[in-house]
Order: C-alpha cells, then structure tokens, then sequence
C-alpha cells in the first residue's frame, strides 16, 4: 500500500472517530495556509507575520471549523431530500442565513484577536463588511451548489476549505489593509 493511500485511511478514520477535532484541524491548517498565501503572494512581504498566521490557524480550529462542520450536518438534518433542489436549497440557507452572520462573527472575532477595541471593530465592520460579503457571493454560491450536490457529508469541510485556500488568502488580506504592523508602518489601504 502507498503512503497517499495510507493517508487517506488514516484520514477517513479520523473522520469517523472524531469528525469535529479532525475537520477543525484541517480547517486551521488550510486557514493559516491561505494567510501564508496572502502575506508572501498578495501582499509580497519578506518576513511572515507568524503572530497573524497563528491567529487564522486559531480562529480555524476554535471557530470556522467547528461552526462549519456543525453547520453542514445541520443542513443535512432539516434537508433530508436528495438531487438538485436539496442542494439549491442548502446552498441558499447558506448564503442567506450562515454566510452573512459568520463573516461578521470572523471579522470581530479576528480584530479582537488582534487586540482593538469595540469602536475599531465597528469600523472594520462598517469600512469592510460589505465588499467582503459582494465578493463572498461571486465565489460561495456556486462551490456550495457543487458541494451541496456531489460532495459526501463527511468531505464537505475539506471541499469547502481547499477551495477556501484562496478566500482564505482574500479574507486574509483584505481583513490588513490598513492595520499597522509590527513596524508602526499601515499596510496599503487601497481597494481593488
């Protein structure tokens, strides 16, 4: 047996007997990846910020993880039919109900992580909430449909955060603009 196979079992297995701790690590990992993502691709930074990749690895294990795991076996229970209406139907509870709540809850939690106070935060919310929301429904609504439709319950999270690989990294740079770094100096405040 090869190793990927090995792995894959492994995997599986961790799935069945701890579905909730192995997707949550899973989640952090991919969230810290798309950070590194961010900060050395997007943002070209020579050093890593390790402190603010430790944050989205934090706030994947503890929060998105859980959340999104529990999330989607809910969806799961209160839609019990099968084919294309089913995942039409949880891809727009997602969209309507989950996806606006947890992108506020990420981007409070982020900034209390990082110490602000409560009236930065409203500002962030304020300055940043909706763009981050517009571009969640160009890329969330069509992966969930596909996620929803012909993903098995059990790899829905790791679906869902490998293609987050890259909200990740957006979430994550866009989350800094503005915020001072370590150096006293603002990261570029500019929108796309």
């Amino acid at each position: 047996m090869n190793k990927l196979a090995k792995i894959g079992r492994i995997y599986r297995y961790m799935l069945c007997k701890h579905p909730i701790i192995t997707q949550s690590i899973q989640t952090g990992l991919l969230m810290a990846s798309g950070d590194v993502i961010a900060q050395k691709i997007i943002e070209k930074r020579c050093e890593l910020n390790s402190l603010r990749t430790a944050q989205f690895f934090a706030l994947g294990t503890v929060v998105v993880g859980p959340a999104v795991t529990v999330w989607y076996k809910l969806l799961s229970r209160l839609i019990t039919d099968r084919g294309k209406s089913a995942a039409l139907k949880k891809m727009a509870l997602d969209q309507l109900i989950f996806a606006p709540t947890f992108l506020a809850v990420f981007i409070a939690l982020l900034n209390s992580m990082q110490g602000k106070d409560l009236d930065f935060i409203k500002k962030e919310l304020s300055c940043k909430y909706k763009d981050i929301l517009i571009s969640n429904y160009k890329l969330w609504p069509t992966v969930q449909l596909v996620n929803f439709y012909m993903v098995p319950l059990m790899f829905q999270v790791l679906f869902t955060q490998i293609v987050a690989l890259i909200w990740n990294a957006y979430l994550s740079w866009k989350t800094q603009q503005g915020v001072a770094d370590k150096d006293g100096e603002e990261d570029d405040d500019e929108d796309d």
